[in-house]
C-alpha cells in the first residue's frame, strides 16, 4: 500500500464532504446523505480491492 492509495481516499472523502455541505445548505438532506453513502460504498470498494490484491500476494509469496 502505498501514500497514493490513503491520497485517493482522502481526495474521495473531501469531495464528499464539500458536496454535503452544499446539499445540506440548500435544504436537500435526503441528496446529502445518498452522496454520503455513494462515497462511502466508493471507499470500501477501493479498501477491499486493495485487501484482494493483499491476499493474493500473500498467496504467491507462500506459494499455495
Amino acid at each position: 500500500m502505498d501514500v497514493d492509495f490513503i491520497f485517493r481516499i482522502a481526495a474521495v472523502g473531501i469531495i464528499v464532504t464539500v458536496l454535503n455541505q452544499l446539499l445540506v445548505r440548500s435544504g436537500r438532506e435526503e441528496q446529502a446523505m445518498l452522496t454520503t453513502l455513494a462515497g462511502l460504498v466508493v471507499v470500501l470498494l477501493m479498501v477491499v480491492n486493495a485487501i484482494a490484491e493483499l491476499f493474493t500476494t500473500v498467496k504467491n509469496l507462500f506459494g499455495l
